[in-house]
């Protein structure tokens, strides 16, 4: 209750629209705006990353859709698509690695989401990617969900690299009022403005077009001859499942409300990433920027997403709850419009839009990603040969789990679930399911869109894989809390 009451009480700020919508949703700055005057190209590219919020594996155009992407399929078709890109199965996890360059067994952000009430953030000794950025020259700025704790100042936004923040602390809400109920009574509105609730700003806007609104604003008021980070982490396509009326008349085709809420919604998203990019060129952004999108989980068939023909959904470990989709977009990259299928985890956007930025992580850091951009942009071997999806040892133990299972090296009633190269091993309790099946050992070989499960003899990698896991495990530190308190 202490915590989102915190909501209600971080005080005053509203801030005016300088902006218009026209019929087509296109969005423009008010007569009399000039931006200030602009400086020589920087030689660091400007860095946008976009965050979409549960968008399933399958719900792109170019992945064979129903619902229609334009905006996403042309920019990935002029890009790189990522074919064998990762991420984590919930909202948290995948945020704090993004931020961090870190799994999250080294944030103790391994377990769940971090709730309303739970005075718990992103560890404040972690240094993050908007924080180094920042020591490289650039401007730095936050416009949606945060999802990354928020019981005390030190762990907002603006106290952990951004120079501005616009958006929601939750991990969702009402579209339209902006308030969100963990439980009954015990409600808050968010909608911020940097460390203040802005009580005077939403008006009923849908936060969609909203958030691209203050987006717009940002890149009317920057200088393009200095270095721009930009993290637009939008709410959409997370339930509630909500949408502007006019985007809903595309779909009336599709019999499932829920499906065609959730395409209603996409398409809306698809047009403010439109609105996006119209800004970076009208502005003098796109020539000298770099654009990454990504969606942070699977998607929920619940709440309208669709992942096919991958198993799973959001909060799984299978293929359908970590394989998203993403896209490098930008005139920098050496080769466009190409696939690219080499290994790709999230947190390697920590050091490779830091190595593009000219910065340097900490020394000592310790990051779990790797810079990519040779893979990206050149067509080069990836230098990730596996990935970490995670280990949770406090996750409800599978019954038919051991350590003879696990050949001695492992307990295998542990939720864990590890890559390497084409391999894949899956123990403990996968998640979100009635059923738990044995650890399961899979191919993921460049061909499949689907895992092979072998359920019988575990082939000889799968004790490989387990001793990675108790290396990994090891490399956990004892204890990972935020100090002081709320």
């Amino acid at each position: 209750m202490r915590a989102l009451a915190g909501l209600w009480v971080l005080g005053l700020f509203a801030w005016g629209h300088c902006f218009v919508e026209e019929q087509d949703g296109t969005l423009h700055p008010r007569a009399g705006l000039t931006p200030e005057p602009r400086s020589p190209a920087t030689s660091q590219p400007h860095l946008i990353f976009i965050l979409a919020d549960d968008q399933g594996f399958r719900d792109v155009g170019y992945h064979g859709s129903e619902i229609r992407t334009p905006t996403l399929d042309r920019l990935a078709a002029e890009g790189v698509k990522l074919e064998n890109y990762y991420v984590q199965p919930i909202c948290t996890p995948s945020r704090s690695q993004f931020i961090t360059g870190k799994y999250q067994i080294h944030t103790g952000l391994q377990h769940s989401v971090i709730r309303p009430t739970q005075p718990n953030c992103l560890p404040l000794d972690d240094a993050t990617l908007p924080q180094k950025l920042k020591e490289a020259g650039y401007a730095t700025h936050m416009v949606g969900k945060w999802h990354l704790g928020f019981y005390r100042t030190e762990c907002l936004p603006t106290r952990r690299g951004f120079d501005s923040f616009f958006g929601s602390l939750l991990g969702s809400g009402d579209y339209y009022t902006h308030y969100k109920c963990d439980s009954p009574g015990v409600c808050g509105y968010d909608l911020h403005e940097n460390d203040r609730a802005a009580w005077g700003h939403g008006g009923g806007a849908y936060s969609t077009q909203m958030y691209t609104q203050r987006v717009q604003r940002i890149l009317a008021s920057h200088d393009p001859g200095k270095p721009l980070f930009l993290y637009i982490a939008y709410q959409a396509v997370h339930s509630p499942l909500q949408a502007p009326g006019r985007y809903l008349e595309h779909y009336t085709s599709i019999a499932n409300a829920r499906r065609r809420r959730y395409a209603a919604m996409l398409s809306c998203l698809d047009e403010a990433v439109a609105n996006v990019t119209l800004a970076l060129k009208a502005h003098g952004f796109y020539d000298n920027s770099v654009i990454v999108y990504s969606s942070d989980n699977g998607g929920q068939p619940a709440a309208g997403g669709s992942n096919w023909p991958l198993r799973g959904r959001k909060g799984t470990y299978w293929e359908g709850g970590v394989r998203a989709v993403g896209f490098v977009h930008s005139p920098l990259l050496r080769r466009r419009g190409t696939v690219c299928r080499e290994l790709v985890h999230i947190t390697d956007w920590y050091p490779t839009l830091l190595a593009l930025a000219a910065g340097r992580p900490d020394e000592g850091a310790r990051l779990d990603g790797y810079d990519v951009w040779e893979a990206l942009s050149e067509g080069q071997r990836s230098p990730r040969v596996d990935i970490l999806h995670n280990i949770d040892p406090v996750y409800a133990r599978a019954a038919h789990g051991s350590w003879a299972a696990g050949h001695g090296i492992w307990d295998t009633a542990v939720q864990s679930a590890i890559r390497v190269r084409h391999w894949k091993l899956l123990t403990g309790n996968p998640g979100a399911g009635d059923w738990v099946p044995p650890q399961a050992f899979s191919s993921l070989g460049p061909s499949r869109w689907h895992t092979a499960v072998n359920a019988g003899r575990s082939p000889p990698g799968a004790t490989l894989q387990a001793a990675a896991l108790s290396v990994h495990v090891q490399s956990r530190p004892a204890c990972v809390r935020v100090t002081g308190t709320p």
